[in-house]
């Protein structure tokens, strides 16, 4: 099993330790529900040296990545961010990603899935053979921290150089933190504001332990993998195994946002001819349910009777104090307002489709 830099410091700090994709991770350090509402009111600090970190340049690196993904790179401006989906040739989702053309202007950068890194880095190397362009692996040469809160920019401002409040939702920068320099970005996958810095290798340590010093006074606690899962959720964010998978196309997973048909990008084909059959025949949805039992993957969704869908993720909101869950549900019963049930040991409990995200903070 694989460890981060900081695997001693959260032992340390008494996490419980977990495999994740086969890595050694903090689930928790404290109950998980206490977690999730210290991002919401406050901030936490989050080890995401699991996630895998590519770097992409040479004379073709944009051309590459318009073939390998689903957004439109070409439009990425210096020192911006996309969402996209590395697809198959039949246009399954085989992991979702975020691209980032250098602020300099000078290559990108890639971030993906821990747990499907290995498999990515081979499509990304099949794809590479017809380009002139270098893809580079640093998951081991760079750390990664976020911290995410409404208190994130202030407390991150005390030991960053760069000027925070004039850096963009989706945007990075080069600058220093601790007096080292690094690249600092503002995405984050809780649904708070936040950042995620860059960090060389060998400085981890002293960049978590200046953020923990810099955040004390405002409350600012590490986070573990369970409460990340539990925010991702409520902000309607979906994780790879659960929303998407490579049984899943990102049209029916709402996600078509992130798809731009402008490009010649592997799978293409596929979702164009998805587009014109009307679809799947099914589509990701929100529940919500004031069962005594919490909706969870896997469990049958059924209307009147019959299985119409199954769940995706479900949990108990911390913010909104009720139940929630995501569900692949078939066409005809996902308008928001439709009344379903999910299945517990052959029980059926009583849920309602409703939008998503199911939170969405105030900007």
């Amino acid at each position: 099993m694989q460890s981060t830099a900081l695997a001693s410091t959260h032992i340390a700090l008494g996490a419980r330790m977990v495999d994740f994709a086969g890595w050694s991770m903090p689930v928790q350090y404290r109950p998980i529900l206490d977690e999730a509402r210290t991002v919401r009111g406050k901030a936490g600090l989050f080890d995401l040296g699991h996630m895998g970190r590519v770097k992409v340049h040479g004379r073709q690196a944009e051309a590459f990545l318009q073939r390998l993904q689903t957004n439109d790179v070409a439009a990425i401006p210096p020192g911006r961010i996309r969402y996209a989906m590395i697809l198959d040739d039949q246009g399954l989702t085989q992991d979702d990603i975020l691209v980032y053309r250098n602020p300099r202007n000078d290559g990108f950068f890639v971030v993906i899935n821990a747990g499907n890194t290995a498999r990515d880095l081979g499509i990304m190397r099949e794809v590479a053979k017809g380009f002139d362009v270098v893809v580079e692996d640093c998951t081991a040469s760079l750390g990664m921290i976020a911290i995410q809160g409404p208190l994130s920019q202030q407390i991150t401002q005390r030991i960053c150089a760069g000027d925070l409040a004039s850096l963009k939702y989706y945007g990075w920068m080069d600058t220093t933190v601790c007096g080292v320099p690094m690249t600092l970005s503002r995405t984050g996958y809780t649904g708070e504001d936040g950042f995620e810095v860059y960090v060389p290798d060998g400085k981890e340590k002293s960049v978590w332990d200046a953020f923990m010093a810099a955040g004390a006074a405002d409350g600012l606690t590490a986070i573990g993998l369970g409460a990340r899962d539990t925010l991702r959720h409520e902000a309607g964010m979906p994780l790879y195994g659960h929303e998407i998978d490579e049984t899943t196309n990102p049209l029916e997973a709402g996600l078509d946002w992130a798809v731009k048909f402008n490009h010649d990008f592997v799978g293409k084909q596929a979702l164009e001819k998805v587009l014109a059959a009307g679809g799947t025949g099914r589509k990701l949805v929100g529940l919500t349910s004031e069962s005594k039992r919490c909706p969870r993957q896997g469990y049958p969704v059924q209307k009147d009777g019959a299985k119409v869908g199954h769940v995706c993720s479900g949990s108990i909101s911390p913010t909104l104090d009720t139940n929630i869950a995501t569900a692949y549900v078939r066409g005809d019963c996902s308008a928001p307002g439709t009344r379903l049930e999910f299945v517990v040991r052959d029980k059926a409990e009583p849920c309602v489709v409703v939008p998503t995200p199911f939170y969405k903070r105030a900007r």
